[in-house]
């Protein structure tokens, strides 16, 4: 058995040292996404909040009554943006779907206002609430909602699956969210908090692990959670992708799959790919009827 150290940790968890070329996957996404908000029509930088960086993107779609996809960005909760990661919204579109890409603050923050874990799944929240009042006036179907994440973005969609919607407002409907998919998504802060190289951004404490580990919480009383992580990724992250099945059970989370030949970032670009299971499995659920 290994010693499961700092030092264990930080080598299960740093992705950017698990694939040496992730800079031209960031060059890539960076590349696409600039050539699809050239391209595809769309607004960009509308607030959903007055808090730091509450703002998110969106792409109508062709024709009005659109299923609606929010796309939720990765990034350890410390890093990156959406408009990293525009390029996923041709594909989407090409689905049939309005997309919606969200940003929110990244941790650490500032002395002055500090940003948490739990913070972001509450900008979250706000977001899809802002989804849910506004998205009919961008063609999108609000009862249709699809969450897709990657990486802390699926950690936060399966929260979103879990939300109960009336605590956030009460003109919003309990079962606002019932389609989730996350892309190599964490389920369970705990191992996060051992991991030296994050989690002094992140600075997880026990509470929050308890309070924001989606595999720590009961089953969704509604909905259903697609998740998936690439064959080639950390055998930690393939342990994620079986917690969260084994967690909430097949009614749950009906699709968990490693997906061969795959690592922590080209896993993202696979969704755009037609033809490739991830575009599949996306499409499959974006075409359900909510629950």
């Amino acid at each position: 058995m290994p010693i499961k150290d700092g030092a264990w940790h930080d080598r299960m968890y740093n992705n950017r040292a698990l694939v040496p070329d992730f800079a031209d996957h960031f060059a890539h996404w960076a590349s696409a996404s600039e050539q699809a908000r050239k391209t595809l029509p769309c607004q960009l930088d509308v607030r959903y909040g007055p808090g730091p960086k509450e703002t998110l993107d969106i792409f109508p779609a062709a024709r009005p009554g659109a299923p609606v996809v929010v796309f939720i960005h990765g990034g350890y909760w410390r890093s990156l943006d959406k408009a990293d990661h525009s390029f996923v919204a041709p594909a989407l579109r090409d689905m049939g779907a309005c997309v919606v890409a969200v940003n929110y603050a990244l941790c650490p923050g500032t002395p002055e206002v500090p940003v948490t874990i739990p913070d972001i799944a509450l900008q979250m929240t706000h977001a899809l609430a802002w989804v849910w009042r506004h998205i009919g006036l961008h063609g999108g179907d609000r009862h249709n909602i699809t969450v897709i994440g990657h990486s802390a973005g699926g950690h936060l969609a399966a929260m979103l699956l879990a939300c109960d919607w009336k605590d956030v407002g009460s003109d919003l409907p309990a079962k606002l969210v019932t389609k989730a998919m996350s892309i190599s998504g964490l389920y369970d802060l705990e191992p996060v908090r051992k991991t030296p190289f994050v989690q002094a951004d992140l600075r997880i404490t026990p509470a929050q692990v308890r309070l924001a580990s989606p595999a720590k919480w009961p089953r969704p009383r509604h909905g259903v959670l697609y998740t998936v992580a690439g064959g080639d990724e950390s055998p930690e992250f393939l342990r994620h992708n079986r917690l969260i099945h084994q967690a909430w059970g097949p009614k749950t989370v009906p699709v968990c799959e490693d997906l061969p030949g795959l690592n922590h970032f080209s896993i993202v670009t696979e969704l755009t790919r037609v033809g490739s299971r991830l575009h599949a499995l996306t499409h499959q659920l974006i075409q359900q009827k909510s629950a």
